[in-house]
């Protein structure tokens, strides 16, 4: 006899910050005994053999923005072969249902499957609906989302919205067990900076410099893990040793990060949806810096539900100076319990279990088809 095993097709774009999340899923339905495909572009080719999905499918694609209408219709023309591509291997691969996460990326599968009536659920890792999203929105079946509280959702969206949180890492969920370190008076305080790509710049610029204007008694106390651009590497190392830092470890990527967060005090980063979730499942307590000048400003709205509940400060970037950030590092070392209360603050709003509860929420979706 025949045993028929359904195929969950997942959708996201060649970044961290949609990648992670359909990782997640990928393990929590596999789990289930349910065949897993992956759709996404050209970036993930790198990676895909780590993927735990039976297939990878690479599909062009292109983000339509920018001033260039050269460019924009180029993009547009790409979107259309990747449709054409995207329609065909649906067909191929048969899914039962049909996952995005958003990012242009997900735009020709997700629309594929809608226009052949796959059932399709949308994920939105941020506070502030994405465009993609927003554009495939009207057809999706159900719509999840990382935080209870989503803006822009396009009003002829009518599909049911389910707060499922963000999927999360195993090596995110190994990590939430550790306890948030002792920290008290005199003790070091063991600081961790991050930016992704596209932050560890201003980090590189401000921090150091911040650091420079510790007193010394308190710069003696810190232990300094940060994330710095290759280029600027050396100059940042050789300025923390001209200030006659010991504990310093500075690299252009921690393959450890969760571990790393967890074993710190404070953490200093943007506030990216996948970080935002990580921060609370671990508990730890930030000072995020929102990426400016996006259209969407989903990391502002990221930043802010956890600092509403005194879990993290929001900082704009254009008040994220070395003078503002010594301020604050001198008020820890000053305040201890200031950021005992923020780990507890965070942890309370971690969500463990979110890629078994989006994998509940894709299992029913598909099988009221």
């Amino acid at each position: 006899m025949t045993v028929f095993t359904p195929t969950i097709l997942l959708c996201a774009g060649g970044t961290g910050g949609h990648l992670f999340p359909a990782e997640s899923l990928a393990h929590a339905l596999r789990a289930r005994g349910i065949r897993v495909a992956l759709a996404t572009d050209a970036r993930v080719d790198s990676i895909a053999s780590e993927f735990p999905a039976s297939e990878v499918v690479t599909i062009a694609s292109a983000t339509p923005s920018g001033r260039s209408p050269l460019k924009r219709a180029s993009a547009v023309l790409t979107l259309g072969r990747g449709f054409g591509v995207a329609a065909k291997e649906i067909r191929r691969i048969n899914p039962a249902a049909i996952v995005g996460f958003g990012g242009y990326p997900s735009v020709p599968p997700v629309l594929a499957g809608q226009i052949l009536r796959v059932p399709t659920i949308l994920h939105e890792q941020n506070a502030v609906m994405g465009r993609a999203n927003a554009f495939l929105a009207r057809g999706a079946r159900t719509i999840a989302t990382g935080f209870k509280e989503v803006r822009g959702v396009p009003d002829k969206a009518k599909a049911p919205r389910i707060h499922t949180g963000n999927p999360l890492r195993p090596a995110v969920i190994e990590a939430a067990k550790l306890a948030y370190p002792a920290f008290g008076a005199g003790d070091v305080l063991r600081l961790l900076v991050f930016g992704g790509s596209q932050g560890a710049r201003v980090m590189g610029e401000v921090v150091p410099e911040a650091i420079a204007r510790l007193p010394d008694a308190l710069r003696a106390r810190l232990h300094l893990v940060q994330q710095v651009r290759s280029e600027d590497l050396t100059a940042v190392q050789n300025r923390y040793l001209a200030m006659g830092l010991a504990g310093i470890e500075a690299a252009p990527f921690f393959k450890d990060l969760p571990a790393r967060m967890a074993a710190s005090h404070l953490v200093v980063g943007r506030s990216g949806a996948s970080t935002v979730s990580e921060l609370a499942a671990i508990g730890r307590p930030a000072i995020l810096v929102p990426l400016p000048g996006s259209l969407d400003q989903d990391q502002a709205a990221n930043a802010a539900t956890l600092a509403a509940i005194g879990a993290a400060w929001a900082v704009k970037q254009a008040d994220f100076t070395p003078d503002r950030l010594a301020a604050d590092l001198t008020a820890c070392f000053a305040t201890p319990a200031k950021l005992t209360a923020a780990a507890d603050a965070a942890r309370s709003a971690g969500i463990h279990d979110a890629a078994e509860r989006l994998a509940e929420v894709v299992v029913e979706t598909a099988a009221r088809t």
